[in-house]
């Protein structure tokens, strides 16, 4: 599956753009994890590092990791940089199923 095909589902998709080097990812990571289990199948969520996907990263125009994006068929729904707790991510991917 395209990361286009990933991002253009009918549920709510989180693309987190991050980079092995970066600290505040490692920190986001388990994060991520933890709201994955919270929100089971109803959203999707991914991972990109940005040096390994340099083009989906620049065109998304990601300037700093981690930057945290919600897809939903295709369109930009939220996007923030920084680290986010996880109860604001479980509460923004429910908004958006």
């Amino acid at each position: 599956m395209t990361f286009q095909e990933i991002i253009d589902q009918d549920k709510p998709v989180l693309v987190d753009f991050f980079a092995t080097w970066c600290g505040p990812c490692q920190t986001q990571a388990p994060i991520l994890d933890e709201v994955k289990q919270r929100v089971g199948e109803t959203a999707s969520i991914i991972k990109i590092d940005v040096d390994k996907n340099p083009s989906v990263a620049s065109l998304y125009q990601v300037r700093g990791v981690p930057t945290l994006i919600i897809f939903k068929n295709g369109e930009v729904r939220w996007r923030k940089s920084g680290v986010f707790p996880a109860e604001e991510l479980e509460r923004l991917i429910k908004e958006n199923v």
